[in-house]
């Protein structure tokens, strides 16, 4: 027997989780548990500062896509391409084509003992104007000119004493006007 690898499946956009749950149920009913092996729709965590609040959201990682574990066959290869939703395999024409082992493990599908850090999105960008919403710089208003997601911060320009002065703060400090 084949030794099952890992295939991507083309959807609809918004279907993947659908078509995940489609397979899946005609997995269970047409006994193929030991040919595909795993079905999967990619999500990470991310957090979004918006207004000064932090909200924890989880998106997924390629949306239009459902990545399936399974052993390439004539049935394997009918029931995901049959499936409502599926409008392909990747790879050339009709033949899918496998995901490397770099890939694999690139994707986090086999566990590569990394801790991933969290994206953070905010609602704003370099150049948009904010306002101070806490600390010794509140209510005032400035542009912003970096971003560093890493340390969750934003680099303002505050005027002190009739001077131009690069304040630091944390994401949540700051809200867009």
């Amino acid at each position: 027997m084949e030794e099952a690898q890992w295939y991507v499946a083309h959807t609809y956009s918004g279907y993947e989780n659908k078509v995940k749950v489609d397979i899946e149920k005609t997995i269970e009913n047409r006994h193929l548990e030991d040919q595909i092996l795993e079905v999967t729709v990619p999500l990470q965590d991310v957090e979004r500062v918006k207004n000064g609040q932090i909200q924890q959201a989880q998106e997924k990682v390629f949306p239009g896509y459902v990545l399936l574990h399974m052993v390439m066959n004539d049935d394997t290869w009918y029931v995901v391409r049959n499936t409502r939703g599926v409008t392909g395999f990747v790879g050339p024409g009709s033949k899918p084509v496998p995901l490397t082992e770099a890939e694999v493990r690139s994707m986090g599908l086999v566990s590569s003992g990394e801790s991933k850090s969290v994206p953070v999105q905010v609602d704003f960008e370099v150049g948009d104007t904010v306002i101070v919403t806490a600390g010794a710089w509140a209510d005032r208003e400035s542009t912003v000119q970096a971003i560093n997601p890493a340390k969750h911060t934003v680099t303002i320009y505050v005027d002190v004493f009739g001077r131009e002065t690069a304040v630091e703060l944390d994401f949540t400090q700051v809200k867009k006007k």
